[in-house]
């Protein structure tokens, strides 16, 4: 991964704060339907690296997702969503393991 863009990465898991700037809304992936294919996270790019393997689960963590859609068209399932307007669910703590963790897809 760039230099810079790990260092934005970083410091928005840090804070634990979505860019201001990004417009679109953060995804999210019902897990009632996804397959666990892993096609999401292989196609997050890695200056935002949102996409992570949770135990069972496979979760988007909305502070580091842009909205940019790059996971949703190459998903066999279409299981993944823009977060509706106005959701205020905190992002579970033990997700905030997955960055920079060792099992980090986004190196």
């Amino acid at each position: 991964m760039a230099g810079r863009a790990q260092e934005l990465r970083r410091a928005r898991v840090e804070a634990r704060e979505r860019n201001p700037r990004w417009k679109k809304p953060p995804l999210y992936i019902d897990m009632s339907e996804c397959i666990n294919c892993d096609t999401c996270i292989r196609h997050c790019p890695p200056g935002f690296g949102a996409i992570f393997n949770h135990g069972i689960d496979v979760i988007i963590i909305p502070e580091l997702c842009s909205g940019c859609g790059k996971c949703v068209e190459p998903c066999p399932v279409d299981c993944i969503y823009p977060v509706p307007e106005g959701a205020t669910e905190a992002t579970p703590e033990d997700w905030w393991e997955e960055p920079f963790g060792p099992d980090d897809p986004y190196p």
